[in-house]
This record gives structure tokens, C-alpha cells and sequence, in this order.
């Protein structure tokens, strides 16, 4: 899901140089999820009996991955997950939520409240990409 969504939505706003070094063929691999996922016990989405959508929580109210299958976008998943981790943040006392944040999915969290912390860019394998450090301040009483 994280390569097919990225190199099939996210080409939308970057190339297919950076698209490839963000999400090389490597990424499709499962034993490297397989062993993270362990680690970050992740929100998984789930129509049926297909996958459709993942976000990683991290304890620090960190949100490292957050992906929704290419058929799936604006349908709900995203909001559904996000949803599942203001409920964790708010039980755990988590009082702000942060994530680095493509140009692609800049409206998306927006549209659930969070803010521009700053514009950057990164580098990978020597590419270079944008991404948008956001955050959103929540009310955990």
C-alpha cells in the first residue's frame, strides 16, 4: 500500500525521481514491515477483508506513517484513522500530535486541524523533496 499509494497519488505533486527514492521498489518487500509494524503496533483500516488504510501513533504523539490505499482516498479511511488516534492521544494524555506531512497530504490535515509548523526539505539518496512539519494542540481532559 505505501509504495502503490505514493508512486499512484503522490506522483500527483512530485517526480518520478522523488517518488522513486521515497518509495523504491525495496519498499515492497514485507519482511521490513513486518518487523516494524512489531515495533509500532499500527492503526490498521480494514474494509472487508482487504486493508485499506494504516497509521503509525507513535508514544510521543508522533504520527510516523500514514497511508490510505489509492482506491480508497476520500472515502473515509483517513478520517477514520485519524479519528482512532485523537481517541488514543485523548486516553493517553497526549496533548499535541505531530507528523512531517506531504504536499499531498497537506489539505488532508488541515482539514482535521492541525497547522503549518514550517515548510522543508528533506534529502534522500540525494534527491530532494518538500514536506510540511504539522501539528495539532487537542484537548486531552
Amino acid at each position: 500500500m505505501y509504495y502503490f499509494t505514493i508512486h499512484k497519488v503522490n506522483i500527483q505533486h512530485y517526480t518520478q525521481e522523488q517518488v522513486a527514492v521515497w518509495a523504491p521498489k525495496t519498499s515492497l518487500s514485507t519482511e521490513k514491515w513486518e518487523k516494524k509494524f512489531e515495533r509500532t503496533n499500527p492503526f490498521v483500516a480494514i474494509v472487508g477483508e482487504h486493508i485499506v488504510g494504516f497509521a503509525e501513533f507513535e508514544p510521543d504523539g508522533h504520527i510516523d506513517c500514514f497511508y490510505t490505499h489509492h482506491n480508497w482516498i476520500k472515502k473515509g479511511v483517513g478520517s477514520a484513522l485519524m479519528n482512532a488516534i485523537y481517541k488514543e492521544a485523548t486516553h493517553k494524555g497526549i496533548s499535541r500530535i505531530f507528523a512531517e506531512v506531504s504536499i499531498t497530504a497537506k489539505p488532508f490535515f488541515e482539514k482535521h486541524g492541525f497547522s503549518t509548523v514550517k515548510e522543508q526539505t528533506v534529502s534522500k539518496n540525494g534527491v530532494k523533496l518538500v514536506n510540511y512539519k504539522m501539528e495539532k494542540l487537542i484537548d486531552s481532559r
